[in-house]
């Protein structure tokens, strides 16, 4: 089983050369057969150039060097587009993962899991900006994507590589790629895993990421729940708006004829116009999502459904060879 080890790195020139170092004893010792993929990710500082100095030495180690600074998600991305190896594991390369933990994950993937999760139970960081703010995000998402993990922004992970190269992430959405994956019946866990604290250079997260996270979720939501009928929930929206529309119309309508109860001064009126609008709009939109939807996985060839193992009898393709 070959490992490919995923690595980010955005300015981390203090970090890059001891993360090496302890990886690849952590490594060599376990016997592992891997590779090394490195993505700068437009660095401004030295970072490239260790790398690329590192990487002349080792022929296990891969450096994708981007044109300019992409984000995490598509410097995982394109790790995951480059990797060879049966099992991918994503790490941070700040130091704050321990390698040491690379062996455990594995274990779990050799029960049987396609994903298994880092958990920072004894996370290092600060607790009112970092920690909290990261226990809400994790009850939000999980009750959101029905996928229970206590850490979703542990970057510390392993996957199957059958699995993790049928996604395609964008926007800030490698966090969520345990809740994407669950949508093709895959099996994951969650294992505690050793947080340490951040020794060199500065957190690249702000306030303005944890913006990107709820908005993506949504996507995510979607995309769980509706990327192949999205008419089911468009539709929803539109008919209950339409109805009560219309109904409050007809109870108007009915006033009008047999009560004598003018129209002219009653603001409900538009209301009821404009309810009957946005059904008609939500019902138009979700038609259009639908042909979307087919355009998508159509001209991809994107299948709606996952296989994991195909069991037949092959006595009959041996009779006929014979």
């Amino acid at each position: 089983m070959k490992l490919s080890i995923v690595i980010p790195a955005y300015n981390e020139e203090d970090n890059i050369q001891l993360l090496y170092d302890e990886l690849t004893a952590v490594l060599s010792t376990n016997g592992f057969d891997y590779e090394i993929l490195f993505i700068d990710d437009g660095s401004s500082d030295s970072t490239l150039q260790i790398l690329k100095g590192l990487q002349e030495n080792d022929p296990s180690l891969v450096v994708i060097s981007f044109r300019r600074n992409f984000g995490q998600t598509a410097a995982m991305s394109a790790g995951f587009d480059y990797a060879t190896g049966d099992v991918i594991i994503t790490m941070d390369a700040d130091l704050q993962n321990d390698p040491h933990d690379i062996p455990r994950l594995l274990d779990k993937i050799a029960e049987g899991f396609d994903v298994v999760t880092g958990w920072r139970h004894d996370r290092k960081d600060a607790f009112i900006n970092r920690k909290l703010p990261s226990i809400i995000a994790n009850k939000i998402i999980s009750w959101t994507t029905k996928v229970s993990l206590h850490d979703y922004g542990c970057t510390l992970k392993a996957f199957r590589s059958e699995v993790i190269k049928n996604i395609k992430l964008y926007g800030e959405m490698h966090r969520f790629i345990p809740a994407i994956a669950s949508g093709m019946g895959i099996s994951f866990t969650e294992i505690k895993v050793n947080h340490r604290p951040r020794r060199f250079g500065t957190s690249k997260y702000g306030i303005s990421r944890t913006i990107r996270v709820i908005l993506d979720l949504m996507t995510v939501k979607f995309l769980l729940s509706y990327a192949t009928r999205p008419i089911q929930v468009f539709g929803l929206f539109g008919f209950i708006s339409g109805s009560l529309g219309f109904i409050i119309a007809l109870v108007m309508t009915i006033q009008r004829q047999f009560f004598r109860i003018p129209l002219s001064d009653r603001p409900l009126l538009f209301l009821a116009i404009l309810l009957i609008f946005i059904g008609i709009q939500f019902i138009s939109i979700g038609l259009i999502a639908e042909l979307q939807a087919r355009t998508y996985h159509e001209s991809q060839s994107k299948p709606v459904y996952f296989v994991r193992d195909v069991y037949r009898d092959t006595r009959e393709s041996m009779d006929r060879s014979t």
